[in-house]
């Protein structure tokens, strides 16, 4: 695993993994964010990342540069880092594994987390991901879920999907990972197809919720349901006799049929979003 620069090699009581990636398959940053929160929550620490060298193409994906103190200039480039947390009063350990996703080699690089999950004794894994959906923001956000074992979505409450298509790494993985003998659950989540250009909290607080209860960790994640309050009563203020108040209530009595031919109302999403950056 020459690809895996280890910063610290962890010992893990009974682990199980986490995993989201920005990029494709990460509407409203819902799922990243969702992680991110979880790392900060736990003050998880980074105990190995990939090398971005072998798994982007850093024409799709152009490392950053920034300027660090004193002026100096630094090169921030794409990767995929994994940390330990440590769950208070919880008889296991979370692994989180987040970063971009990975535009080459896509074989090599699940098969690279195959091996350090079982270095590690991982046995269970969540991955996480959002869509872009015919949902309005004011319904609970809709979850649906893949799995090892579909009893397990009706367990936890989650559609089960049909979806046929283009994949992301996540589908990838959660292949891999499934042929390893892992057990996965992967939760999307819907995100409004008006609100999909900017973080959605009420997606990350949905799939945060929903990877905890599958994971069996309780977790007070109160901070991240206030964002989410906030960020709706900010889009309730902006819709507010509007046209897209009108459109928004013909989705809420619509069911979620998966049909996303919806004309998407360019200039009122506009509205929205510099409503919200402004704000």
């Amino acid at each position: 695993m020459e690809s895996v620069i280890w910063e610290e090699r962890p010992v893990l009581r009974n682990p199980a993994a986490l995993i989201a990636f920005e990029g494709w398959g990460d509407a409203g940053s819902s799922s990243s964010m969702a992680v991110d929160h979880l790392i900060d929550l736990l003050a998880g620490y980074r105990f190995a990342r990939i090398d971005s060298d072998e798994f982007f193409d850093f024409t799709v994906r152009r490392p950053l540069v920034e300027i660090g103190d004193g002026g100096t200039r630094n090169i921030e480039w794409p990767d995929v880092s994994l940390h330990a947390l440590t769950v208070p009063g919880a008889d296991r350990d979370l692994v989180v594994v987040t970063g971009d996703e990975p535009s080459v080699r896509w074989k090599r690089f699940c098969s690279l987390l195959r091996d350090i999950f079982e270095s590690l004794g991982v046995r269970e894994a969540v991955t996480l991901g959002a869509f872009v959906g015919q949902v309005p923001h004011t319904l609970p956000v809709p979850l649906v879920g893949v799995a090892s074992h579909p009893d397990l979505l009706e367990e936890h409450h989650l559609f089960s999907s049909d979806y046929e298509g283009p994949t992301g790494i996540i589908g990838v993985l959660n292949h891999e990972l499934m042929a390893s003998s892992v057990n996965v659950i992967s939760v999307w989540a819907a995100v409004p197809h008006y609100l999909s250009n900017q973080e959605y909290p009420p997606g990350s607080l949905a799939l945060l919720d929903k990877a905890l209860e599958i994971l069996d960790v309780s977790l007070d994640t109160s901070d991240l349901k206030v964002d989410a309050v906030e960020f709706r009563e900010q889009v309730d203020r902006a819709v507010e006799d509007s046209d897209l108040a009108e459109y928004i209530g013909d989705l809420e009595a619509e069911s979620l049929t998966g049909d996303e031919s919806v004309d998407p109302a360019e200039q009122l999403v506009e509205e929205i979003e510099r409503f919200l950056n402004d704000g």
